[in-house]
């Protein structure tokens, strides 16, 4: 297995292993170690089924189902985006997948199954290079700071609700997800790393501010975690496979290929309470 840096934020690209195989432990060991230090892998020509990547994520942990998006009828916890102009896109922001829930996503598997003829690119974006390039006055304000994560910030009821159908899983959405509270900076629990864990996706607001504070500095932290240099952006191909630390990253989903059609999977990993 050979393992090569994008850069130096975030980012390897990793070749040397088969992941339509059932990885074998040491391989798993080396991922996970690559993982922690480049934070999103990527891997080329990896024709994995819904089954194999469903199976390849349940190596790292527990398997979450997403409460509204469509999932794939071989395996549940696979989650199907597919979008084009009679589903466009709502993922075209700087988000960290699933944090309104008490224990947010530990990391995820996304595949390319079918791309447009160009565009639909995914930046990634490190909550590490972030934090640590802001001033040391500016960090000590900010860690003991939470934030509000909202279910309903990205899962409207005017996108997500549209026909009694969806109106029913929605209302059974909303109900079992009111916001939850983490910590504006978070210490990951692995690495012992601290990073910005707030995006534009989930976080409403942080609880400590007064609303015109809190929405200042969100939108300050949001405009600081985009910058070029704590990101990479991946070119999809078909067969292409990225695996990300969800934990202290953030990504955005390039709104660019309508009308044409983009088909991704994706297998969500739960991890623990963020600290």
């Amino acid at each position: 297995m050979n393992v090569t840096p994008l850069g130096p934020a975030v980012g390897a690209l990793v070749d040397g292993v088969d992941l339509t195989r059932p990885l074998a432990g040491h391989d798993r060991a080396a991922l996970h170690r690559a993982l922690l230090a480049h934070h999103v892998l990527f891997f080329e020509n990896q024709p994995v089924t819904p089954r194999q990547q469903r199976d390849l994520a349940a190596r790292f942990g527990e398997l979450h189902i997403h409460p509204v998006y469509p999932s794939h009828p071989e395996a549940p916890e696979i989650v199907v985006l597919d979008t084009s102009n009679d589903n466009p896109p709502d993922n075209d922001n700087w988000h960290t997948d699933v944090t309104f829930i008490e224990t947010p996503p530990l990391g995820a598997i996304l595949t390319a199954q079918l791309l447009p003829p160009t565009g639909g690119d995914t930046l990634w974006a490190s909550g590490i290079a972030a934090y640590e390039a802001l001033s040391e006055p500016y960090r000590r304000f900010l860690d003991p700071l939470h934030a509000e994560h909202d279910f309903l910030q990205s899962f409207p009821a005017w996108r997500f609700a549209r026909t009694p159908e969806e109106r029913l899983r929605w209302e059974a959405a909303r109900d079992r997800h009111p916001p939850v509270v983490h910590p504006v900076i978070r210490t990951h629990p692995e690495s012992g790393r601290r990073g910005l864990f707030v995006n534009e996706g989930f976080t409403s607001r942080i609880v400590e501010l007064g609303k015109s504070e809190s929405d200042a500095v969100l939108a300050q932290l949001r405009v600081h975690a985009a910058k070029p240099e704590f990101s990479v952006r991946w070119r999809w191909k078909r067969h292409d496979l990225a695996f990300w630390d969800n934990r202290l990253t953030q990504h955005y989903a390039t709104a660019d290929y309508l009308p044409h059609r983009r088909v991704m999977h994706r297998a969500t990993i739960l991890g623990d309470r963020p600290r």
